[in-house]
């Protein structure tokens, strides 16, 4: 499997539009609005992320956001029989299969595939035939990797909060080992066929080294680019996200 050249793609989570809607209880900000405008910056996809809690997307979200973009929707979701269901009806082009608490504010870790294995093989097989690519949202551990690999996986979504923490922390020995990894990680998911995204944390200060990466197509980026919304506005903070990764991959 040849390493793509093409240009990294990058989607935008609209979810925490949403969170400010529902913190007034009104129908504005619409993350449908958001999803539009994303796309008129040159987003490639849109991502949301239906929790069972519907802390921020809601099922209206989803109907709206499937019917009314026209870039690829990545629907985000835990591994349930109802959000099976939602996914079997909507039919988005990808479906992110994340772990998922209801205590947590975002989401903490990457799914554990090796762990469940034969229950996710079967989970996923309904979407697949349902013509959705599914990705599992994980940490670069290989197990993790040649897990997802086995149960049928179309993409890996590799988790970079860690990297994005260790960063922010100034902890620079450490952010560039789990950098290392993350290299690793993308080089292995490639070798075994698998599509290789990456995503969680990613801000324009950190965000070049994993555009960098050279098995990496896409990175999903959301709660950074909705917080730059509020002092650049959503275009030209998803405009400067793109040029940062246009350069990561030049260089």
């Amino acid at each position: 499997m040849a390493i793509t050249t093409a240009k990294l793609r990058l989607g935008v989570n609209i979810d925490h539009v949403a969170t400010l809607r529902n913190a007034r209880g009104s129908a504005w900000p619409d993350p449908l609005r958001a999803a539009l405008l994303a796309e008129a910056a040159g987003a490639d996809g849109i991502t949301a992320h239906l929790r069972e809690d519907r802390r921020h997307i809601r099922d209206a979200d989803m109907d709206a956001l499937r019917a009314g973009i026209g870039i690829p929707l990545n629907f985000e979701c835990g591994a349930t029989a109802e959000m099976q269901a939602i996914a079997l009806r909507l039919r988005p082009h990808a479906v992110c299969l994340v772990p998922e608490k209801r205590e947590e504010r975002t989401t903490e870790g990457g799914l554990d595939v090796a762990g469940d294995e034969a229950r996710l093989k079967s989970y996923i097989a309904p979407l697949r035939e349902a013509g959705c690519r599914v990705s599992m949202f994980i940490s670069h551990d290989p197990r993790q990797i040649e897990a997802s690999a086995r149960i049928g996986a179309a993409v890996v979504e590799l988790h970079t909060g860690l990297y994005s923490d260790l960063h922010a922390e100034g902890r620079e020995d450490e952010a560039e080992a789990e950098l290392n990894a993350l290299r690793a990680g993308a080089a292995l998911a490639h070798s075994l066929g698998l599509e290789v995204h990456a995503g969680h944390g990613l801000t324009y200060d950190n965000v070049t080294p994993i555009a960098a990466i050279a098995q990496v197509v896409e990175l999903n980026i959301g709660h950074f680019l909705i917080g730059e919304a509020v002092f650049l506005g959503l275009g030209p903070a998803i405009e400067e996200m793109r040029r940062l990764m246009d350069l990561a991959r030049a260089g």
